[in-house]
């Protein structure tokens, strides 16, 4: 057992590891340096708190920590790099509902029913609160991890009314607040249990309400949710650390999805409200042209003849598991004297940061790798792009068609090179269900097949 003066000296220290964590996630250069941190604080979070001065059965928890250690250790092995998106989303339910019972327990609490007064008010307020959230972040979490894998379709769930609906169920909840303080023993417990099932229902259709060419938004507002979550937990604990551990992951999940809705162009407030990735209603443009193909010989001639050459990578990419034989292509170009760089769009994958993650598995330079807005300046004056399992972020579709799903999102304007070859299986749509018109663009050239077999052939013919 450890005094309390020492459990708060380690609360403490271990807020400032979580902070220099997220410091750290700030660049790609000392993002594992940040991941160390966030680690070691966390271990020394969960060790001091159980124990603790006053906390019983402290083995039995130690023994579940161990249990489900092995538990997490062995499912995070198996998971793929593609399957990173749901294992996120999965992860932020599993805070949600462990906001939600430690509401039911924090009630059921024999201390909780000797309060008085303001502090018994505030106590029961921290409680409904918390379970409200961590409800509406569970079932939201859920529904994303399944339009992530696929078991739920991506297309946006809309009807006539639902933000009217969404707004009286949310009044329900302030009234079944006021029920839930003035009531006592089961008949309280009730009055949660009511909310809690309203608020699942509310988390369900917010999240089913957004198209699926946004949820990597989604992900990082979810990412905020499961924070405000840990916080009321905290409050509800009487926790200082997971108060501020929280807060942390509330803001900063927040902060990020500010960030990529002003890189989507879109709403900040139609993420939380269930508004989001609806898009126009009219007919999308007709595509006209027709598809060249071409074969692996020729992009590798096209290729030794263009002295500027940008890559796009994209989902495909990540499923095929293309990053590697990609750098060795850039390596082989670059002993070529071309100049090769990356384009990164924002919500390219199915996670923010995913195509980074990516190349830096790669060993890629950070110093090649940039950001959209950097690159689309220079896509004119550039020989060949190479498009790998991208497509709704470079569908021309975002800047000329008002009637497209994803119109007014910024893409990275690759149609604007000399020389375009996209990397595809087959003419499928992308994750936003349209068509994407780059595709029959003079300039553009599809090359069929897997993305890995496709650059390992080219890099043979180099």
């Amino acid at each position: 057992m450890i005094s309390s003066q020492l459990q708060i000296a380690s609360y403490l220290f271990a807020s400032i590891l979580f902070i220099l964590s997220l410091g750290g996630l700030s660049s790609q250069e000392s993002a594992k340096k940040g991941v160390f941190y966030g680690i070691l604080g966390m271990l020394i979070a969960v060790v001091s708190t159980v124990l603790g001065e006053g906390v019983e059965g402290y083995t039995y928890i130690l023994a579940a920590i161990a249990v489900a250690s092995i538990i997490g250790i062995m499912l995070a092995r198996k998971v793929e790099m593609t399957s990173m998106p749901e294992l996120v989303a999965i992860l932020h339910s599993f805070v949600g509902l462990a906001a939600v019972l430690v509401g039911f327990g924090s009630y059921l609490d024999p201390i909780t029913q000797t309060l008085t007064g303001s502090e018994h008010v505030i106590h029961l307020v921290e409680i409904f609160i918390g379970v409200f959230i961590g409800s509406i972040t569970f079932t939201g979490s859920v529904v994303a991890w399944g339009k992530l894998r696929g078991t739920i379709r991506s297309k946006a769930l809309v009807y006539p009314g639902r933000h009217i609906v969404n707004l009286s169920l949310l009044i329900a909840c302030i009234v079944l607040c006021v029920l839930f303080i003035g009531a006592a023993g089961i008949t309280g417990m009730n009055w949660l249990y009511i909310m809690t099932a309203i608020a699942c229902f509310i988390g369900i259709m917010l999240v089913m309400a957004i198209g699926g060419a946004d949820m990597p938004v989604v992900v990082s507002m979810l990412n905020s949710y499961s924070g405000w979550a840990a916080a009321a937990a905290g409050f509800m604990l009487g926790n200082d650390l997971l108060i501020v551990t929280g807060a942390l992951v509330g803001s900063s999940g927040a902060i990020l999805s500010i960030i990529m809705c002003k890189a989507m162009n879109r709403s900040f407030w139609s993420v939380i409200f269930g508004g989001f990735g609806t898009g126009p209603t009219g007919k999308v443009a007709e595509v006209e042209g027709e598809v060249t193909a071409v074969n692996h010989a020729e992009v590798a001639e096209l290729l030794k003849n263009s002295k500027n050459i940008v890559i796009v990578p994209g989902y495909g990419m990540a499923v095929a598991k293309a990053q590697f034989p990609v750098f060795e292509m850039v390596n082989k170009l670059k002993d070529k004297g071309k100049e090769v760089r990356f384009a990164i769009h924002p919500v390219a994958g199915r996670l923010p940061g995913h195509m980074n993650v990516l190349l830096a598995e790669a060993n890629v330079p950070y110093d090649i790798v940039l950001e959209m807005d950097e690159i689309n300046a220079d896509l004119p004056d550039t020989d060949t792009v190479l498009v790998i399992g991208a497509n709704d972020i470079v569908n021309p579709g975002a800047v000329d068609d008002e009637n497209s799903p994803i119109y007014g999102m910024p893409v990275i304007e690759v149609w604007n090179a000399k020389n375009v070859i996209v990397m595809k299986r087959t003419m499928a749509t992308g994750y936003a269900g349209v068509q994407n018109p780059l595709f029959f663009k003079d300039n553009t050239e599809m090359l069929y097949g897997d993305a890995k077999d496709s650059v390992n052939k080219i890099n043979a013919l180099l």
